[in-house]
């Protein structure tokens, strides 16, 4: 089971590693004596976060959407580690496309949010699998992914796919390792990150009442990782459990009932919805 997996001297690989989540779950890893391999494109901060950690770490600079920089960094995970007992796939952008945008944009978005994961489980996970030790994979979702709202249509499909390749990786890895390698989807909320906030300064400014802080996120990640859950779904300081619950079984109804597409959204529907979350 996954409890026995972020302790002292196990060695976690995080992607994205250098600011909000990533960064968050650096430090809480690191707090629990693990060692560390990090990766992401900003030099400074990550190098900056590697010298505050006291545990041994690898810092590897790259971007994830060159295949030629993931197998250096995992190269540089085997030669100052071996194995390998963590993979955070938590590198991602929001910047999307719509529709009928340039295949070429979707190309780009995709590299990051979903090619970028594949390319690393297609690196690691063998490895996890042939040195008979627990190890687990983690992969970033979203509740885009799942409840797909209009607006950022290559995200939401890239987040989309992430639950799709989680949900897959996690049975192929029970047919074959039972649950001694497990895969798990974050389903973060709405988090006081980056990402969400550009050129946010969690020092000096002041965090929107609605959000959770990354640190929140990974707390709540720890329980449901080390609980075994699958789908680790948070909530924030606006949206409920309750309320998460209620919106992806309205979304999944759309198929069944055979309602318009994105119905939640759709003019004719928005009465009926607004009743179904008031009851």
């Amino acid at each position: 089971m996954p409890d026995n997996i972020i302790i002292r001297d196990n060695v976690a690989v995080i992607t994205g590693a250098a600011h909000g989540l990533g960064a968050a779950m650096a430090r809480r890893f690191a707090s629990e004596g693990m060692q560390l391999s990090l990766f992401d494109r900003d030099e400074q901060a990550l190098l900056s976060l590697s010298e505050s950690l006291a545990v041994k770490t690898c810092s590897t600079v790259g971007d994830v959407a060159s295949n030629e920089d993931l197998q250096t960094f995992y190269n540089n995970t085997k030669t100052e580690f071996g194995n390998v007992s963590l993979l955070v796939n938590n590198a991602a952008v929001n910047t999307g496309a719509g529709p009928w945008d340039e295949p070429e944009r979707w190309l780009k978005h995709l590299q990051i949010n979903l090619l970028s994961a594949i390319t690393l489980q297609h690196l690691f996970v063998p490895d996890m699998l042939s040195h008979h030790t627990p190890a687990a994979v983690v992969n970033l979702g979203s509740k885009e992914g799942i409840t797909t709202p209009p607006g950022n249509a290559a995200y939401s499909a890239g987040k989309a796919a992430i639950k799709v390749l989680t949900e897959q990786l996690a049975h192929e890895l029970r047919q074959i390792a039972a649950d001694r390698v497990t895969a798990h989807l974050l389903i973060p909320g709405y988090t006081w990150t980056p990402m969400n906030f550009p050129g946010m300064d969690e020092k000096n400014d002041i965090q929107p009442e609605a959000a959770w802080t990354a640190a929140q996120v990974v707390d709540y990640f720890i329980t449901g990782f080390t609980r075994g859950d699958f789908y680790i779904l948070c909530p924030d300081n606006e949206v409920t459990p309750e309320m998460d619950a209620k919106r992806i079984a309205w979304a999944n109804q759309d198929i069944i009932e055979n309602r318009p597409a994105l119905s939640r959204w759709h003019p004719d529907w928005k009465e009926q919805f607004d009743t179904w979350m008031k009851k």
